[in-house]
């Protein structure tokens, strides 16, 4: 999966930054998102409409989003 799907599943979820997710509540919360929104494509139009009703706060959540699934330890093994 590319980085920009994880972040936009991650968006589209109902984790917040308040709750500081480990990595793995992170991937559960993007595995989730990515099953209720019928795939990244689900979870992109999500984003789209919270971009659309909320755009002062949809550019903080998704710049949240990206710096947790670039974070290095994604990848561990």
């Amino acid at each position: 999966m590319m980085t920009e799907e994880a972040a936009e599943a991650l968006f589209a979820s109902p984790l917040q930054p308040s709750e500081n997710p480990t990595i793995d509540e992170v991937e559960g919360a993007v595995r989730r998102s990515l099953t209720a929104f019928g795939g990244a494509r689900g979870c992109a139009a999500a984003v789209a409409v919270e971009y659309g009703d909320h755009p002062d706060n949809a550019s903080a959540r998704m710049r949240w989003a990206l710096s947790l699934v670039r974070q290095p330890c994604r990848g561990r093994a």
